[in-house]
């Protein structure tokens, strides 16, 4: 038999947690919204199997739309619209096509998650170096240019 303090833990939580995935809420933000700790959530995890699957397919069809929706963004897409006018009184609407181009910037972060290897921001550098390092620059012939263009000022 165990002792302690009773469960907050209510049926009613499955539904609403899984609504909440749907929103986008994080584990932290959901422990917010339940009123207890996230060590207490993911105990709720472990416990309660419909409180778990509800969280998780909450949150994967959460992140499958915004991948949808990002995809269309990097690609471009088009979808139908009404676009409605005034003509002096009299509201006339008319169907059209609203187009929206490929962004470079989602296609680019498209690029970098899918194939980081080809398309990271970060090179890496072979830093060991095999012998000595010398500096060759001419500090005289530089005073000299900028002695002239300070004089090419003064004019």
């Amino acid at each position: 038999m165990t002792t302690g303090r009773p469960t907050k833990y209510k049926e009613e939580f499955v539904e609403q947690v899984y609504k909440l995935c749907l929103l986008g809420h994080t584990d932290k933000e959901l422990a917010v919204f339940f009123d207890i700790s996230e060590s207490t959530l993911y105990k709720w995890k472990q416990d309660y199997l419909e409180f778990s699957e509800a969280l998780k397919n909450g949150k994967e069809i959460a992140d499958g739309n915004i991948a949808v929706s990002f995809y269309q963004r990097a690609k471009g897409y088009e979808h139908p619209e009404e676009k409605v006018f005034n003509n002096q009184g009299e509201i006339l609407t008319h169907q059209t096509t609203k187009h929206y181009p490929p962004d470079s910037s989602a296609c680019l972060s498209w690029l970098k998650n899918r194939q980081p290897d080809k398309w990271r921001d970060k090179s890496e550098v072979d830093n060991k170096l095999s012998g000595e390092v010398k500096s060759t620059i001419d500090t005289s012939k530089l005073k000299e240019v900028v002695k002239e263009v300070l004089a090419e000022d003064d004019c």
